[in-house]
């Protein structure tokens, strides 16, 4: 039984929309417990609702969604400072109060949680920063809006923030407009807001999807440097098998509106239990046979405006299972960290072998790259 603190746990959480007179069900049924300082990723195609179920941590949802079902209690540190909500009693020595964040409405509500506990780095930072106020304002703006510190103060703060993240000469480009900065930079930007009120857990939203590969790779170190730093929880949202590799301590590979299976990074790229884990993993480029064409995921997610039956896998799964189109799989228990939601894992199923393309995985990433992993970053 893993022992950290848990410092936010999802329960049940089913997210609808409204569209037109319709209702699509984005999240189904979907429970996370995130840990004290971990790298957690959420990998899946586009539209397996990754995105949306993250914004049901900060109040996010489109103004046609809504939490239908479920909690999200986070779990915060409160400092002997701090004002504890009325009806609580105020914590002593960073005691932890539990929030449930579904209950909050109104944006006063969320004044104390967004931003200031729960922060979201989004992947393109031009539509994150106001292209026609200064980087520096922007930033001071937050700390003003989070931190009773006098207008000096919160330009220093941002300035060390600034350099922190790693803009060179930040003070003279404190009063810069946003096209004045690379993308690179601005997406450094975006982390300095993101970070500046110290929040305790970070949202990472497809944070490189518009960057080339070299200022990617400096990215995800920025991240992963900061976090060691300043010791935050941070969640990685991504399509990319390649960055989950890089930066993840646990993965949740997410189909359907629904988490499918989860566990620590190497179970879950070297003992995968899913079909579509499988079928993720062996669309990975580096995989690829010369002359040969990539595999490839036939057919489309399933429409989550109808109700979904059996596994949502199914109808594109070449080995599926009478039972997957009939009824839906609980989640089966590989490990103490590691569970899968695919009938494969009943005693009773028949036994079918993962495909040949990711089978021994671990020496053909070692034979590809020579260092032991299909993505290593050098941390030095």
């Amino acid at each position: 039984m893993d022992e950290r603190r848990i410092v936010l746990s999802a329960k049940d959480i089913e997210v609808k929309f409204r569209v037109r007179e319709n209702y699509l069900t984005a999240i189904r049924n979907v429970s996370l417990d995130l840990y004290e300082g971990e790298t957690f990723a959420i990998v899946g195609e586009s539209g397996s609702g990754k995105s949306v179920f993250t914004k049901t941590f900060t109040g996010m949802l489109e103004s046609n969604g809504r939490v239908t079902n479920g909690s999200v209690i986070f779990y915060g540190k409160r400092t002997q400072n701090e004002t504890a909500p009325e009806g609580e009693q105020p914590a002593e020595g960073g005691a932890e109060e539990g929030i449930d964040l579904v209950q909050l409405k109104s944006d006063k509500d969320w004044e104390g949680i967004r931003g200031a506990k729960i922060a979201t780095v989004f992947q393109d930072p031009m539509t994150s920063l106001n292209p026609i106020r200064t980087i520096g304002s922007q930033i001071v703006e937050v700390i003003e809006k989070h931190q009773k510190v006098s207008k000096q103060e919160a330009k220093q703060q941002a300035i060390d923030m600034m350099a922190r993240v790693g803009i060179p000469n930040a003070a003279d480009r404190f009063d810069e407009y946003p096209f004045q900065y690379s993308g690179g930079m601005r997406q450094r930007i975006v982390i300095a807001i993101a970070l500046c009120c110290h929040p305790e857990i970070l949202i990472c939203d497809e944070p490189t999807t518009a960057l080339d590969v070299t200022i990617q790779a400096q990215i995800i170190k920025l991240i992963k440097d900061l976090q060691k730093e300043l010791g935050f929880t941070t969640i990685y949202i991504t399509h990319d098998l390649g960055v989950v590799a890089k930066v993840a301590d646990r993965v949740g590979v997410m189909y359907g509106g629904q988490i499918v299976e989860y566990g620590t990074v190497e179970e879950i790229f070297y003992d995968p239990k899913h079909p579509y884990t499988w079928a993720l993993l062996s669309s990975l480029p580096q995989l690829g046979i010369k002359g040969e064409d990539l595999y490839y995921i036939t057919g489309t997610p399933p429409s989550l405006f109808n109700k979904i039956v059996g596994d949502s896998f199914a109808p594109r799964n070449p080995k599926a299972l009478k039972i997957d189109f009939a009824k839906e799989p609980p989640f089966f228990r590989v490990s103490d960290t590691h569970y899968a939601k695919t009938w494969l894992l009943d005693p009773r199923a028949p036994s079918v072998e993962k495909p040949e393309v990711i089978q021994n995985l671990h020496e053909k990433i070692e034979q590809m790259t020579g260092k032991g992993g299909a993505f290593y970053v050098d941390d030095e």
